[in-house]
């Protein structure tokens, strides 16, 4: 079951957590507020109370996680968002990393390819909360090209090489934020697209997310 209740305590642990993470090099003031202001609690089971504001993953079911809060502040830092951006994410999950883009002012388009956790999502009452994000059931190797172009395009599992097709949704002087690399560990990259369709790309820390896969798992 989830938590509904933001109390005091949770609003002092997220302050806490927005302390840790600025202390590791995050300096974004808009992305820092972001997540100071959303309850992480909420995205867990009530048992995970105490332990919501760790900065770390937790297993949310099907093999997926909720990033870290760290991570998810890196990838967002590193998409340089602007009110009204339009923005494809590649891997709901939880829908935690979707909300912190809507608190950014995003409009968000948000793949999922696991049917348990995208229904899962549906009933869950904070997001009802942010019009601004839409939910699909789908192939995130696909994209949605019928919504596109995307401002940015963020990945939040590891691709094995950059997926061409999510670049061919990206419109001229947009960028993508994915972690790339097969293994344990992979590197956060940075793909800002040129007119002519090539890109120039940027690398960036180490991470370790979940394997991007293709299809989908009903």
């Amino acid at each position: 079951m989830r938590p509904t209740e933001d109390g005091y305590r949770h609003k002092g642990l997220r302050k806490k957590l927005v302390d840790i993470i600025a202390a590791k090099g995050i300096t974004d003031e808009n992305v820092l507020a972001a997540i100071g202001r959303v309850p992480r609690h909420f995205f867990l089971d009530s048992a995970f109370d105490e332990l919501a504001y760790d900065d770390r993953a937790f297993p949310i079911g099907e093999g997926q996680t909720i990033s870290q809060p760290y991570t998810v502040a890196y990838q967002s830092q590193l998409l340089a968002l602007k009110p009204l951006m339009k923005v494809l994410e590649i891997g709901t999950g939880s829908a935690y990393q979707a909300v912190i883009l809507a608190e950014l002012g995003a409009k968000v388009f948000t793949i999922e390819r696991q049917k348990a956790l995208f229904d899962s999502n549906k009933q869950f009452a904070l997001l009802r909360k942010y019009p601004a994000i839409k939910f699909f059931y789908g192939d995130g190797y696909q994209g949605l090209p019928t919504y596109g172009p995307f401002d940015r395009v963020i990945i939040t599992a590891a691709a094995p090489d950059i997926p061409q097709k999510l670049l061919q949704q990206l419109r001229p002087g947009g960028m993508m934020v994915i972690p790339v690399g097969e293994g344990e560990v992979q590197q956060m990259r940075r793909l800002t697209k040129k007119e002519d369709g090539s890109y120039t790309e940027e690398r960036f820390a180490d991470f370790s997310f979940v394997p991007m896969l293709s299809g989908t798992n009903k």
